[in-house]
């Protein structure tokens, strides 16, 4: 028979908040036996939570992150503890918000020019709307390359109660593009072209129509946003732009190496990825083709600016910090 409250409560509540070295833990009879529930010295947890805070190669583990499991019997082998549940290494490192089990990737652009390039950049987004009233148009350039055209055998099946999408788990390949595109900073609205395939050719004929476009025609200038790709051909493209003979002026903005996480095309280019290539099921490239142009014809009639959070003063705090940028996997 369980004993009753008034016999339990004071040694429960004398451990609640963490037994002292030597404790002895409470027992608890069930009938089947006696349930140790077992009170841990504060020095044992603060060193699990260090162990959280390693590499399994560090122990000689051919991991390449903890699970609870795995630290529950490092920390045993090292004799941080003699028992402990992976139950109860789950709860100490959720209540300090570790999850060495999950992982994020993180970017630090090698440009020794870096906060040259890339805070001019960061003030052209904050001041787009301004500057377009002033005549001055802010637009990101780039291209998603090798879109496949992919054929699912069995196609896609819509979801049904209690369930969800269901896609063939093999494919024929029926060719690939290359999705050229630029958005315009202060309004939202996109341009988009697919080229079969990616070279600086192509890119000037998708800067022809841009600068023939709506986009141009009450601009003073333009305020091209782009990365050092080949196909930009950055020693070519100044003095090809020049030799157009625009009525407005057009200036270049290179965004710095390995830093396309500053350029809010990549958020347009994120989106196609999710609500049109996923799941990726076509039946030809001309297929894929006329999907992408309708999906970007459905956003153009009601754009949205991008709401751009990371600030001149975020970087600046982040490099007084030498903090990488962190993105979520």
């Amino acid at each position: 028979m369980r004993p009753s409250r008034s016999k339990w409560a004071a040694p429960t509540a004398r451990y609640a908040s963490g037994a002292p070295a030597g404790a002895t833990p409470i027992c608890w009879p069930t009938k089947h036996g006696v349930v140790v529930h077992a009170f841990f010295p504060s020095a044992q947890r603060a060193q699990l939570t260090a162990l959280a805070g390693t590499l399994p190669r560090d122990f000689g583990k051919p991991l390449s992150r903890w699970s609870a499991t795995e630290l529950a019997r490092v920390a045993r082998q090292q004799h941080i503890v003699k028992r402990i549940s992976p139950a109860t290494v789950q709860r100490w490192l959720r209540a300090e918000r570790i999850k060495p089990w999950q992982y994020r990737s993180w970017q630090q652009s090698p440009d020794p020019r870096f906060l040259e390039k890339a805070l001019p950049i960061l003030r052209l987004y904050e001041r787009a709307q301004a500057l377009a009233r002033a005549g001055h148009l802010v637009v990101c350039v780039d291209e998603k390359t090798s879109i496949q055209a992919r054929q699912l055998e069995g196609g896609v099946r819509p979801a049904r109660h209690g369930g969800t999408l269901r896609v063939g788990d093999r494919y024929r390949r029926r060719g690939a593009l290359q999705l050229f595109a630029a958005l315009s900073v202060a309004g939202g609205e996109t341009l988009a072209r697919c080229y079969a395939t990616k070279r600086f050719v192509e890119f000037q004929n998708f800067l022809r129509m841009m600068f023939a476009s709506v986009w141009c025609r009450a601009v003073r200038c333009l305020h091209l946003i782009l990365d050092n790709g080949s196909t930009h051909a950055p020693r070519q493209l100044s003095e090809w732009i020049g030799g157009l003979e625009l009525g407005f002026e057009v200036r270049l903005h290179w965004l710095p190496v390995h830093a396309s996480w500053l350029d809010q095309i990549e958020i347009v280019f994120s989106q196609v990825q999710r609500k049109v290539l996923t799941p990726n099921h076509y039946h030809s490239v001309g297929d894929l083709e006329r999907t992408l142009m309708a999906h970007f014809t459905q956003r153009n009639r009601r754009p949205v600016p991008i709401q751009w959070s990371y600030t001149v003063e975020k970087l600046l705090q982040r490099r007084r910090l030498r903090q990488p940028l962190c993105l979520a996997v």
